[in-house]
């Protein structure tokens, strides 16, 4: 133990007189170095004016846009035309399959024995859900329809214009100003009479008197025989 205490004493003694080689330490910098902003630098920049630009027209299209332009337009027509056939084609066939069958058309017609109708007579029938008047005039009421000065009425219209025969007078029972249904051999004209708002209507069914603005309507109609008439 005493040995130990003496080499220990010894060596401190050496390390006194020698001097302590200095340790290198490296330092650790906490600055953060930024890199240079990056940006984008043109390829002509620090080129004088008389630098020439490379011509690429060689490399362009000879037909240019528009070729598309028409193919494009070409398309959209191509397609608005097929569609508008499309839709006529539907159209028909809706209107074909909405439209009346023969026997429908069929029963639009009415036929009348005119025989059963006396001189001086009304009669009434029903066509297409519609009053149809049917006079057998006289002489008499066939002069007087004659005699008016038909260019003054509200309505002008000469008699002849308004039969086909002067003996048979045909309209719609319905009067023109708001449908009501007139009664027969009844105004001040001797003809038709509206009871809903008075309106006058003459022996050729013309208006005389009263708010309806126009004469009674003439169906169609046709005399296929003598005595025999149809309407429709």
């Amino acid at each position: 133990m005493a040995s130990l205490q003496r080499t220990s004493c010894r060596m401190l003694r050496t390390l006194r007189h020698r001097s302590i080689t200095s340790i290198p330490v490296r330092t650790i910098s906490s600055s953060v170095t930024r890199p240079e902003a990056s940006y984008y630098e043109s390829p002509f920049k620090g080129e004088s004016k008389t630098t020439q630009i490379p011509n690429f027209s060689k490399y362009k299209s000879a037909t240019g846009t528009n070729s598309n332009l028409v193919f494009q337009y070409f398309m959209v027509g191509t397609m608005g035309a097929l569609t508008a056939a499309g839709a006529k084609a539907t159209v028909q066939d809706f209107l074909v399959n909405m439209s009346a069958s023969a026997d429908v058309l069929a029963m639009a017609k009415v036929e009348v024995d005119l025989a059963a109708i006396p001189q001086g007579k009304n009669m009434l029938i029903k066509w297409r859900g519609k009053p149809v008047f049917i006079r057998h005039r006289t002489q008499a009421e066939i002069d007087e329809a004659n005699s008016v000065d038909w260019e003054k009425l509200r309505d002008p219209q000469k008699d002849e214009d308004r039969t086909k025969n002067p003996e048979w007078l045909v309209m719609l029972g319905v009067c023109t100003h708001l449908g009501c249904v007139p009664i027969g051999e009844a105004g001040e004209y001797g003809g038709w009479f509206c009871p809903c708002h008075g309106s006058h209507y003459d022996i050729s069914g013309r208006i005389r008197k009263g708010p309806a603005p126009y004469n009674l309507e003439i169906p169609s109609y046709d005399f296929p025989e003598e005595n025999s008439l149809i309407i429709g």
